[in-house]
């Protein structure tokens, strides 16, 4: 290898490395704040100096405040470390007709606070090249732009994601606290979409639409999708077809939500327990589809359905099981008790990735 294509590459490891060092002690911080260096250097693994350049640095981006110093008997009195509450980040759950509105409100109310920008979670798919929304199978929103009118009407960068990749990416940054590499978030609403966390990277495809599993069709003689095809996973699996189920079985009295129907359920009501137990065993008759091609470790689940685990968790983790290959290990079935705020965790982990990254990786 020439010298310069050799001090390239050592280049290119540093910067890796040093990426990784950053977000980890970002993290520590955030989690276990007021904290001092020594503390740091102690919980992450990493050299005193290493630790020092790294605040320094964080610091210099006031992402860092030192605090107060903590009284000892003897010897230096360290100073605690803790991040800065005047940066924050903007989120929102997409509603078109009033979001910009909601936003210039918020800024409004953030005064003498620096906005590091705006995520937003998307109930689709946009072209990354245009930034115009082009896929909403269920809300059958036309093609349009949204980044460019909500950056000119607030002033700050915008970054956008398929709310599936948001979900995957809150899983990654706040709650996985054992560093699980390959991981999948599985949405479950009036479709079913897939985030992917793989190899500790956010996993986003050609023209960023990887995870579309729901649109995998498993019986071409079934319902028509949104998507315009038929028999797609979402169709047999989503909440929109339990709801389908139980007014098959009772159409004079349709339940009138999701929610409804496993109130009905938990009642005892016969027919709303068989349509979810149908629903439960389409779910994860395509997870293991998943499981059989991408292997992950955790498979995590979010949705209203999460509310009776207890009727679809073993359904789910047995059929998971019995799709293992030899040699392969079953993933975790979890689900996450979010209460409605995984997307909106998920746009401000988008914005901070600009920033620190996507990786979950640890120290070298």
């Amino acid at each position: 290898m020439a010298a310069t294509e050799r001090k390239r590459v050592l280049g290119v490891s540093s910067d890796v490395v040093r990426g990784i060092n950053r977000r980890l002690a970002m993290n520590l911080i955030r989690t276990r704040q007021p904290l001092s260096r020594d503390g740091l250097a102690r919980h992450s693994g990493l050299q005193r100096s290493t630790v020092s350049l790294i605040i320094e640095d964080l610091i210099s981006e006031n992402w860092v405040l030192e605090g107060p110093t903590e009284r000892l008997p003897r010897g230096r009195h360290p100073t605690f470390l803790r991040l800065n509450d005047d940066r924050v980040i903007l989120s929102a759950d997409l509603h078109p007709s009033r979001i910009i509105a909601a936003l210039q409100r918020i800024i409004a109310a953030s005064e003498g606070k620096k906005i590091e920008g705006i995520g937003i979670a998307l109930p689709g798919r946009y072209d990354v090249d245009t930034n115009r929304v082009v896929f909403t199978p269920n809300l059958k929103w036309p093609e349009f732009e949204l980044i460019a009118p909500i950056a000119q009407a607030t002033g700050y960068e915008v970054v956008m994601a398929p709310a599936t990749n948001a979900c995957v990416l809150a899983a990654a940054w706040f709650d996985n606290k054992d560093s699980v590499r390959d991981m999948v978030v599985i949405t479950v609403s009036e479709g079913i979409g897939a985030g992917l966390f793989m190899n500790g990277q956010l996993v986003r495809g050609y023209r960023d639409m990887a995870g579309e599993f729901g649109h995998v069709p498993i019986d071409v003689n079934g319902p028509l999708c949104g998507c315009g095809s038929h028999g797609c996973w979402e169709v047999f699996a989503s909440n929109a077809a339990a709801l389908r189920y139980f007014a098959e079985a009772r159409p004079d009295a349709p339940a009138a939500s999701f929610p409804a129907l496993l109130d009905l359920a938990d009642a005892g009501d016969e027919q709303a327990m068989q349509a979810l137990d149908k629903m439960a065993h389409f779910l994860a008759r395509g997870m293991r589809v998943i499981v059989a091609g991408i292997a992950p470790q955790r498979i995590v689940v979010i949705g209203d359905l999460t509310r009776s685990w207890e009727r679809f968790g073993p359904v789910l983790e047995a059929q998971v099981k019995g799709q293992v290959l030899r040699g392969g290990i079953a993933p975790q079935v979890a689900p996450a008790h979010e209460d409605g705020l995984a997307r909106l965790r998920g746009t401000v982990a988008l914005v901070l990735q600009r920033h620190f990254g996507s990786s979950m990786e640890t120290p070298a």
